[in-house]
């Protein structure tokens, strides 16, 4: 990517002047204005910066990428689907998000700003960001809340459940959106206030551009002495991009993907350390730029009741608008999808 001023943009918020940037969680805790991204494996870039405003999205010239490839083919996913199947039937899981990272050549002229002002325009999200960093530049259109912060009350707002419309939906998803709850319920239990807990809406509808989603959402009150560090390690990878449980789930999605998440299915978002109030999206619907390359992540979770060809066509409607705006391409998104995604 062509060099330019490092900044990161978020709700009408651009941050400029970036002053440092660090893998320490605790600094989330100190003072300042943080752009934060987790990589789903773990990785932490922190970085503070002095000018805080609201203004337009930055632009930068946007170059088409290459053709896309895939890290599972459709044979390769819906095997993996059928093994996350079996593994339900053994009772090891009941439910994992298995995901597959698109890959396309970056034209060396490309700014990740232009990327990041075209979904602003394309495919607009509650918790898009762009981001250029020292080595992270993400363009992310995500629609799902990891998590937010107002003081000490924490929010979460899981999405399982997705289709063209509302008819599309099945009773899985429903049955799918409410385990996730669970598990996201028992994440934010182990650091918030005894009996803080509480969901106040659940599997409701939500639109969005090209499709919908069942979403709910699960609050809770900090305890005392809890800050950032506790916060994701409590909470971190986020439940509806992982399964339940969600230690077995890990496991078995590590031994069925074969390249990293990276950004895709981690967290990216900002805090404000002063007031004391964040948000940090799942990073969903995210372009990343890395090594040459422009990545996109997409993926569907898998029940005991999932259909692998109807898995596979999910994990491609929600890859499908977003590849379009990437493209500049006229035509639909679903073809699109289907045209530009290699069977590798």
């Amino acid at each position: 990517m062509r060099a330019a001023v490092m900044f990161a943009y978020a709700g009408g918020v651009l941050a400029t002047g970036l002053r440092d940037v660090t893998s320490d969680l605790g600094a989330l805790d100190s003072r300042g204005w943080w752009a934060v991204v987790v990589t789903y494996e773990g990785k932490v870039t922190c970085a503070r910066f002095d000018r805080v405003e609201r203004g337009p999205h930055p632009g930068g010239r946007w170059v088409p990428p290459g053709e896309w490839s895939s890290s599972l083919d459709e044979g390769a996913y819906m095997r993996g689907v059928e093994r996350i199947r079996a593994a339900i039937a053994d009772g090891d899981v009941y439910q994992a998000n298995l995901c597959r990272i698109l890959s396309a050549t970056l034209d060396g002229r490309a700014e990740i700003g232009g990327l990041g002002a075209r979904l602003v325009r394309g495919n607009p999200a509650p918790y898009a960001m762009t981001l250029k960093l020292p080595g992270v530049e993400i363009a992310s259109a995500s629609p799902e809340l990891f998590l937010s912060r107002d003081g000490e009350v924490v929010e979460s707002r899981p999405i399982k459940g997705t289709g063209r419309t509302e008819r599309d939906l099945l009773p899985k998803d429903r049955s799918e959106n409410v385990m996730i709850v669970d598990l996201v319920r028992n994440d934010l239990g182990r650091v918030a206030e005894v009996g803080s807990v509480s969901v106040p809406e659940l599997c409701a509808l939500e639109p969005h551009p090209g499709l919908v989603h069942l979403v709910s959402t699960v609050r809770a009150r900090l305890g005392g002495g809890i800050g950032w560090p506790e916060l994701i390690d409590a909470t971190f990878p986020p439940g509806s991009v992982t399964g339940a449980p969600k230690s077995s789930a890990l496991t078995l999605l590590d031994a069925l993907e074969p390249v990293p998440r990276g950004p895709y299915c981690g967290a990216i978002g900002w805090v404000d350390a002063d007031s004391r109030r964040a948000a940090l999206a799942v990073g969903i619907r995210t372009f990343w730029a890395e090594e040459g390359l422009l990545r996109f992540g997409t993926g569907a979770g898998i029940t005991w009741g999932s259909e692998p060809a109807r898995e596979w066509r999910e994990t491609e409607l929600k890859a499908a608008r977003l590849l379009e705006v990437a493209s500049g391409d006229g035509g639909t998104g679903h073809d699109l999808a289907e045209r530009r995604t290699a069977r590798s």
